[in-house]
């Protein structure tokens, strides 16, 4: 199949805190590989992987970018990628530029964080408020409680992130990228849902209602971008 041989192009980004498992959860969908030698992403990476949706070719192009979190000083550090953080205007204009270029075009987003850290959970709220600044109202969005397979030493229950799931009105799934539990459910049951939302936007027009949008639904564990989008971030380096 050549590689212009589909349906849609959907774009979709992953986002959270360093070290949650983002790089894996893309090479697990993309490539169907695990590294346990994972690194800091620096800057921005992406991948795109095909699959069938209502006999559509969808074709999905995901982000990956390195996270940030909290210094023991309790600034938020600027990582390589210096993505805006809200409130903290201290950061250069084209760290902002960055930002905008990193989600401009986006239909999708995962919000990950890891079960194991509670601290992950606690900034979703303040990566998602990012992400609702820089995205369509129509965004589909789905919290990720990633490395579910160290259930015995978990910090997040699921009680606690199906309540900010449903107060967000998010979709919400617990994965394993070492074990690649539900990983090909996240990303599939992502695009099933944006096909969907195109779908009715051709059937009651553009401005279709957001609110129609279904939100905090919880599957459980079971044991075109411009080039230009591309350029501005995939070379940023550290600052």
């Amino acid at each position: 199949m050549a590689d212009e041989d589909y349906d849609y192009l959907f774009k979709v980004v992953l986002i959270g805190d360093s070290g949650v498992g983002k790089t894996n959860l893309l090479s697990r969908f993309a490539r169907n590989e695990f590294s346990f030698e994972s690194k800091s992403t620096v800057g921005v990476e992406f991948a795109t992987r095909t699959i069938h949706v209502d006999n559509k070719l969808i074709k999905a192009q995901i982000w990956d970018t390195a996270g940030q979190e909290r210094s023991e000083q309790g600034h938020l550090p600027c990582l390589p990628v210096c993505l805006h953080w809200p409130g903290h205007s201290r950061y250069p204009a084209r760290y902002r530029a960055i930002t905008s270029a990193y989600y401009r075009g986006s239909a999708a987003a995962l919000v990950v964080y890891d079960v194991t850290r509670h601290v992950t959970f606690e900034n979703a709220e303040r990566w998602l408020r990012e992400l609702r600044n820089h995205t369509d109202a129509n965004l589909v969005v789905m919290l990720v409680g990633n490395k579910a397979d160290l259930g015995h030493i978990r910090a997040v229950s699921l009680e606690e992130a199906q309540a900010f799931v449903q107060r967000e009105r998010l979709f919400f799934m617990e994965t394993s990228a070492l074990e690649s539990t539900n990983v090909e459910n996240a990303f599939t049951r992502v695009l099933t849902q944006i096909h969907q939302v195109v779908s009715n936007k051709k059937v009651l027009g553009v401005g279709a209602d957001p609110s129609a949008l279904p939100g905090g639904q919880t599957i459980k564990l079971n044991t075109e971008n411009d080039d230009d989008d591309v350029r501005a971030v995939k070379k940023t380096g550290c600052c």
